[in-house]
């Protein structure tokens, strides 16, 4: 415990606001959602759009894709490689979005996101309809319990 408290006072990442004394409280009901799909078929899109336009209508903070997708190496690849976390809000709840990788090599990736989830969109786009990651992720999205 010694060591994480000398570690956290002098890691600058850890001061601020992230490091508040102040209770959170909740307020409204918390609602873990997240977009899972075959790679390339709009799920960190959907992400942007949901974030942007509650954040116009709700206020809030707007995300977009290159803010969710923000690690140098998916810019470079053009694909979701570890899962993103967004937050938004709604006049009755408060929404925590998982952005979960579709392609094949990030699977366990994909569970870590969607074993947090009270429900799942599923992104399949329809010039291409269903395909082998949608089917695995409608899978794994059962046996991890995502309820709806």
């Amino acid at each position: 415990m010694v060591a994480w408290s000398i570690w956290a006072t002098k890691n600058p990442y850890l001061e601020g606001p992230l490091m508040s004394k102040e209770k959170f409280e909740r307020t409204k009901p918390h609602v873990n959602v997240g977009t899972i799909g075959h790679v390339d078929h709009g799920k960190t899109t959907l992400t942007a759009a949901i974030c942007t336009t509650l954040a116009k209508v709700y206020g809030g903070e707007a995300k977009d894709f290159a803010s969710i997708d923000n690690a140098p190496e998916e810019r470079e690849r053009g694909i979701t490689i570890a899962t993103s976390h967004v937050e938004y809000d709604t006049p009755s709840r408060h929404y925590a979005h998982v952005d979960c990788p579709g392609h094949a090599d990030y699977v366990k990736n994909m569970i870590t996101g969607a074993a947090q989830m009270d429900g799942g969109i599923l992104v399949v786009a329809a010039t291409d309809g269903p395909m082998p990651q949608t089917r695995e992720h409608i899978l794994l999205g059962r046996q991890v319990g995502i309820p709806y």
